[in-house]
C-alpha cells in the first residue's frame, strides 16, 4: 500500500460476461469506499484471456504479469471462450496460470444464500445457508495441467501430487478461517474431505490434517469422504461450516455450492497465497448471453468485498473491511427489496442490478469491523 493510503488494484477483466461485470465492480467499489473514507483505490486494468491470446498469441503478457506481482490485489472478471484453445485442445485459463505463479493455494469459495431468494432445497434451513469451501489450488489432480501423457492412442495418464508444505499452509489458513467465524457465531468446524479410504495421497492429506488441527484446539475437525460430503451438500448443507479438500474436489464442490445458491451468478471466490491474492466469479465468460445485458454481476460485487475485506484484515485497516461489508449489506438490501436476475427466471439484468446495488450503498448502515 502507498503512503496516500491508495491500494494500487490489478483488474484483468478478460473475455465475453468478464469485460461486462468489472466496469459495474469498479463503481460499486468506488461507491462503497467514497462513503466509508480514509483510503482509495487505484485500478490499473491489463489485457489477459482468449481474445488477448487470439489477437497477440499471448494469453498472459508479460507486462500484465508484472503489474499484477506488484499490485496490492488481483479483481479478475473470467477468461476464457470455448472456440479459442490452445493447440493441445485445452481451453486458455490464465486465472490458472496466477494461481501457480503467485502460489495462491486457498481457493476461498463462501456459500451465502440471499435475501428473498426461492430456496433450491425445500428445508426452510436452506434459506439462510452460510459455509464455505476453500480448494487447494496450486497442486492436486491439477499438478498435471500441460503433463498429462497419452500413450499410443490407448491410455492416458495423469498425476495427483500433495504437498507437506502447501497441506500445512492450507490447513492452518482453514482453521484460521473457522476461528474467525466462530467470533462471529460459526460453528466453529473444519471437515477435511478426502478419499483417504483409496488413495495414498489422500491418506497423506488427511495424515497432514490432523497434524495441523491439533494446533488449533479450539476448532473441531473432522473428517468426510467426498461422496457423502457431495450427498450431505444436498441433504443437510446447513450443517456445514469450513470444508477443506483437494483442487479437482474443491473445484466440483463449488459448483455445487453454487447451485445451492441459486447458480453461479451468485457465487462469489478468492484464490489467497502468503502474499497476493485474486478476487473473482466463480462463473465463467458465458457467450451464450454476452452483450445482451443479461450477466449477473452480484459474485462479481461480492468478490470485490473479500477482495476489500482481505486488503482490511492484512494491512490492518478496518476502514477497508467496513467498505467490503458496506457491499455484502447492499446486495442483501438489493435482493430482499425483489432484486430479481436473468439467472434465476427474473427480468433484472446487469445494468438493474448494479443501479439497485449502487442505489443501496448509500442507504445501507455502515458496521464497525
Amino acid at each position: 500500500m502507498s503512503a496516500n493510503d491508495t491500494f494500487q488494484i490489478c483488474v484483468l477483466p478478460g473475455d465475453g460476461i468478464g469485460v461486462e461485470v468489472t466496469a459495474p465492480s469498479l463503481a460499486v467499489l468506488e461507491a462503497a469506499t467514497g462513503r466509508i473514507g480514509g483510503f482509495r483505490l487505484a485500478f490499473d486494468q491489463r489485457q489477459a484471456g482468449a481474445l488477448c491470446y487470439r489477437d497477440t498469441g499471448v494469453a498472459l503478457p508479460r507486462e500484465t504479469l508484472a503489474a499484477a506481482a506488484q499490485a496490492d490485489a488481483i479483481l479478475l472478471g473470467a477468461m476464457g471462450w470455448p472456440d479459442i484453445r490452445y493447440a493441445d485442445g485445452t481451453e486458455i485459463s490464465p486465472q490458472i496460470d496466477l494461481r501457480i505463479e503467485f502460489g495462491l493455494y486457498a481457493g476461498v469459495r463462501p456459500v451465502r444464500t440471499l435475501p428473498n431468494m426461492k430456496p433450491v432445497l425445500a428445508d426452510e434451513r436452506a434459506q439462510t445457508l452460510d459455509f464455505v469451501v476453500i480448494r487447494e489450488s496450486t497442486e492436486g489432480l491439477f499438478s498435471s495441467r500441460g503433463k498429462g501423457v497419452v500413450v499410443e492412442d490407448r491410455e492416458a495418464r495423469d498425476t495427483m501430487v500433495i504437498t507437506r508444505a502447501v497441506c500445512e499452509r492450507l490447513f492452518d489458513f482453514s482453521f484460521r478461517l473457522a476461528r474467525e467465524r466462530k467470533g462471529r457465531g460459526g460453528k466453529g468446524i473444519v471437515t477435511c474431505v478426502d478419499k483417504a479410504n483409496v488413495f495414498a495421497s489422500f491418506a497423506f492429506f488427511r495424515k497432514v490434517f490432523d497434524e495441523r488441527a491439533r494446533l488449533f484446539p479450539d476448532i473441531r475437525a473432522e473428517h468426510a469422504y467426498i461422496d457423502a460430503t457431495a450427498l450431505n451438500m444436498v441433504r443437510r448443507p446447513w450443517d456445514l461450516d469450513v470444508l477443506v479438500t483437494e483442487n479437482m474436489f474443491g473445484d466440483i464442490l463449488s459448483d455445487l455450492g453454487a447451485g445451492l445458491m441459486g447458480g453461479m451468478g451468485f457465487a462469489p471466490s478468492a484464490d489467497i497465497g502468503d502474499r497476493q491474492a485474486v478476487f473473482q466469479p466463480c462463473h465463467g465468460t458465458a457467450p451464450d448471453i454476452a452483450g445482451q445485458d443479461k450477466a449477473n454481476p452480484t459474485a462479481m460485487f461480492l468478490s470485490a468485498a473479500m477482495m476489500l475485506e482481505w486488503l482490511g484484515a492484512k494491512h490492518q485497516r478496518p476502514e477497508a473491511i467496513m467498505a467490503g461489508g458496506l457491499i455484502r449489506s447492499a446486495v442483501d438490501m438489493a435482493f430482499a427489496d425483489g432484486l430479481h436476475p436473468y439467472e434465476i427466471g427474473g427480468r433484472d439484468g446487469t445494468r438493474e442490478i448494479t443501479r439497485r446495488v449502487l442505489d443501496a450503498i448509500g442507504l445501507a448502515e455502515p458496521v464497525a469491523a
